[in-house]
């Protein structure tokens, strides 16, 4: 067993690693109710928008069709795995390196494969396997429509150049503070949705089909990737204040046996001093 300063350490240890805990999950609860507001608010619109290009693009001929619905035969693609800058917050990161490296290994084994890393633990992954040919990990230190525009007119200008054929987006879509859903959506080409040309019908179009399609695109695709971010942005702080109450849990769990073994070990120590007075005065008395 222990001796007792030993075990004093201990429990002050786990008592400071409790508090720092504590307080990292109630920081992230407050700063999930802001993030949790803002995705909920702006998923419907995101949606209903991604919905409707697609809409239109399927019923549109192949000639007058956007320039990011172009398909063509798949040999280079850009994977976009979205992640945190620090870690702390359970398998949240790990989930999203694993999904891209799935894509890499098993999807696209036969295709050459390119990373942008939105977040340091994405770069960090895939630097080493020099994929990355961008980190955009300092857009989350102003996580504004306009920054994540610029990263959104990036992806489309390499698609539209065909340095890359296909871009897929990875990310955590939040679901509750519990629960992160790993996703991966093809950010480019756009993909027309099948079977639904006819629901148009509903809708009286000013200007032209084309010249709506040319030019909500563009917002439609910064927007889907702005909620991506927003969505993994709120996931972390779910997944963080989740991992760090379990922490909490634990470490409380920890320090109460720590202190049972203390008040053991104590009373045993006080026992065996007893003994040894009262055995000595024994001996006196013998």
């Amino acid at each position: 067993m222990a001796n007792l300063k030993e075990i004093r350490n201990r429990i002050s240890s786990v008592s400071s690693t409790m508090q720092i805990t504590s307080a990292m999950k109630m920081v992230s609860a407050a700063k999930l109710k802001k993030a949790q507001d803002a995705i909920t608010a702006m998923r419907p619109y995101a949606d209903k928008l991604t919905e409707l290009l697609q809409s239109l693009s399927a019923t549109l001929d192949a000639d007058s069709g956007s320039k990011f619905s172009t398909q063509r035969e798949v040999k280079n693609v850009l994977i976009v795995p979205i992640t945190s800058n620090r870690g702390l917050c359970g398998a949240f990161n790990s989930n999203i390196i694993k999904q891209t490296q799935h894509l890499i290994s098993n999807v696209y084994a036969d295709k050459k494969v390119s990373v942008v890393a939105i977040g340091k633990k994405a770069n960090d992954a895939f630097a080493k396997q020099n994929r990355v040919i961008a980190n955009k990990s300092e857009v989350f230190d102003d996580l504004t429509f306009d920054n994540v525009s610029e990263i959104a007119e990036m992806l489309m200008g390499k698609f539209v150049t065909g340095e890359f054929d296909k871009i897929e987006i990875v990310y955590n879509k939040f679901k509750n503070a519990a629960t992160q859903i790993v996703m991966t959506e093809q950010f480019l080409p756009i993909v027309p949705i099948e079977g639904e040309a006819d629901n148009n019908s509903d809708y009286i179009f000013e200007p032209s089909k084309i010249e709506i399609v040319e030019q909500l695109i563009p917002k439609s695709l910064k927007t889907q990737l702005f909620k991506g971010i927003r969505d993994s942005f709120a996931s972390e702080h779910g997944a963080r204040m989740t991992a760090m109450h379990k922490a909490t849990d634990n470490a409380t769990e920890l320090r109460d046996q720590l202190k049972l073994t203390y008040n053991k070990a104590r009373q045993a120590a006080i026992t065996n001093e007893i003994l040894e007075i009262v055995g000595g005065a024994e001996a006196l008395n013998n």
